[in-house]
């Protein structure tokens, strides 16, 4: 150590690593005596950071969570890695994308030159898609509220736009009470947030949109974990949302058309790679070849086909049906 101020840091970046530390260890790895140790443990407490102390002959000191955020000490990898999250994060919640950017413009600051200079050539351009456009906002209060009844894991009482729930009273008093889910995962799936619940006035597995869920409280003592269906929480949201399995027949084209245009009108599992300001290369795929060869006409612009030969074969087979179902006039 150079001095104090550098063995408080490392003190703190140890009790970072790891839960518990013996005294005697810390005074080891610092190369300080225990009565040190305990001092500046003592500075760190007045800096704000909530270290615990248990006494006997297996003492020793834990960070605990504390009431307020004091400074953070992070190694590289943990600046890079937050460098790259930040930058990154397109969360769909009311708030937080700006709220990362100004969260790196902070990181940024206090970074040393070397890091920085490192953060700076980690500069990522995001481009959305045309359908990300279209991706709904989720309210940071509505997430929190969901996102705490699946920790907790209770029953959620909650209001949902578009749901076809049971209607009751007549008239003007006609209303639909709240639905009630055991909330067990929240996922993000195409850009849009999600409630893996277990619908007890349905019997059955449900997924919700959060931006159309109004929390209404929670209901009830903690629930017994229950497994999706299948087991893989993953595949049960791709089957239910209408994701279609990995295409068994999947081929290369040569389409007419930008690549920017090309994927705007693509599935999301399709490449497209730029060959030139009016040519793209697209690899897509389909539940079969002559399916293929159909997806391919949507384009509506030449394309050339680049393999495999059993795409090359549907194609010809899509032209003759297409050729004998409009013959010529007279």
């Amino acid at each position: 150590m150079t001095g104090p101020s550098a063995r408080i840091l490392a003190l703190l970046q140890l009790l970072q690593q790891h839960r518990d530390w013996p005294g005697d260890v810390l005074a080891r790895r610092l190369d300080v005596s225990p009565r040190t140790v305990r001092r500046d443990v003592d500075r760190l407490r007045e800096l704000g950071y909530p270290v615990h102390a248990t006494k006997g002959p297996d003492g020793g000191y834990r960070l605990e969570a504390g009431a307020h955020m004091p400074p953070l000490l992070l190694d590289d990898e943990q600046v890079v890695a937050l460098t790259i999250a930040l930058q990154t994060a397109a969360t769909g919640v009311a708030g937080v994308d700006e709220a990362a950017a100004r969260a790196l413009q902070t990181l940024r600051q206090v970074m040393p030159s070397r890091l920085r200079a490192a953060a700076d050539a980690l500069a990522v351009t995001v481009v959305a898609r045309a359908d990300d456009r279209e991706t709904p906002v989720v309210a940071g209060d509505v997430l929190l509220a969901v996102g705490t009844a699946v920790r907790e894991r209770v029953v959620l009482r909650f209001d949902h736009d578009g749901g076809r729930g049971p209607v009751l009273g007549t008239g003007e008093a006609a209303f639909r009470p709240p639905r009630r889910a055991e909330a067990h995962h929240l996922v993000r799936w195409g850009g849009r947030w999600y409630l893996v619940g277990f619908d007890l006035d349905r019997d059955d597995w449900r997924l919700f949109r959060v931006d159309r869920m109004t929390p209404r409280g929670t209901a009830g003592r903690r629930v017994p974990a229950r497994a999706v269906p299948g087991g893989d929480v993953a595949a049960f949201v791709a089957g239910r949302l209408g994701r279609r399995p990995d295409a068994a027949c999947r081929g290369e084209v040569v389409l007419e058309m930008p690549a920017a245009t090309a994927a705007r009108w693509s599935a999301r599992d399709t490449e497209v790679e730029a060959l030139g300001p009016d040519r793209s290369r697209v690899v897509v795929g389909a539940w079969s070849w002559d399916g293929l060869a159909a997806v391919l006409t949507m384009y509506g612009v030449p394309f050339v086909v680049v393999g495999p030969e059993e795409l090359r074969d549907a194609v010809v087979r899509l032209a003759a049906r297409l050729s004998a179902a409009a013959p010529p006039a007279g």
